[in-house]
């Protein structure tokens, strides 16, 4: 990030049995937290495993101290204590290792639960019939938030064994109730970045209305 001069994690060269999925361990004189994105509330390092995914702030003499002559976006960007906002969902394992798994913004918020697209585009990816996917959140007919996906299926895959309901029973089996797709769609290719980034503000766009 430009207002972190630019980096906050690293995976040293010789850490070879890091996943290639993590942005590393923390660098030295930086301090970061994640915090619950509906309660705000510190999620510590676990003992073991991995802990809970939450929003990324870092502190450190590398960070900005504002943007010039704009106040009010700088107290939107740095909180009280001078930690940065970075607007990504991170998690941290209880050696150290810190994973980005989606961006604050892009959450899928249904019913008072946050759900990351980036974690059911992960599952989608792992069946055999579709070749690529995203999530986003769209209106259901109530009104409420909902994870809808859009799958490009394998190539060769007529249609048949592969429908709307085999995508959403695959990932109900896989996740707790509230994360369950809800709506899918069939596309030729999901649309992207020239980095790859998931362009989803396109898929906002052509999403047909909830019936």
């Amino acid at each position: 990030m430009t207002e972190m001069s630019p980096v906050s994690h690293l995976i040293p060269a010789d850490a070879a049995e890091l996943p290639v999925s993590s942005v590393g361990y923390t660098v030295p004189n930086m301090e970061c937290r994640l915090l619950d994105p509906t309660t705000g509330d510190d999620i510590d390092v676990p003992a073991e495993g991995t802990s809970a995914p939450g929003h990324l702030l870092c502190r450190g003499p590398n960070v900005m101290l504002g943007y010039l002559n704009r106040a009010e976006e700088t107290a939107d960007t740095l909180d009280a204590d001078g930690f940065l906002r970075t607007g990504d969902i991170a998690t941290v394992s209880a050696d150290g290792v810190v994973t980005i798994v989606d961006r604050l913004k892009e959450l899928i918020k249904y019913k008072g639960y946050q759900i990351a697209p980036a974690e059911l585009e992960a599952l989608l990816l792992t069946h055999p019939g579709i070749a690529d996917a995203a999530v986003i959140g769209t209106s259901d007919a109530d009104g409420q938030e909902v994870p809808m996906a859009f799958v490009v299926r394998q190539p060769g895959d007529d249609g048949e064994r592969l429908d709307e309901a085999a995508v959403m029973d695959f990932v109900a089996a896989k996740v707790a109730p509230f994360k369950k797709i809800r709506r899918v769609e069939f596309i030729d290719a999901v649309p992207k970045s020239a980095s790859g980034k998931i362009l989803r503000r396109k898929l906002k766009t052509a999403e047909a209305p909830a019936g």
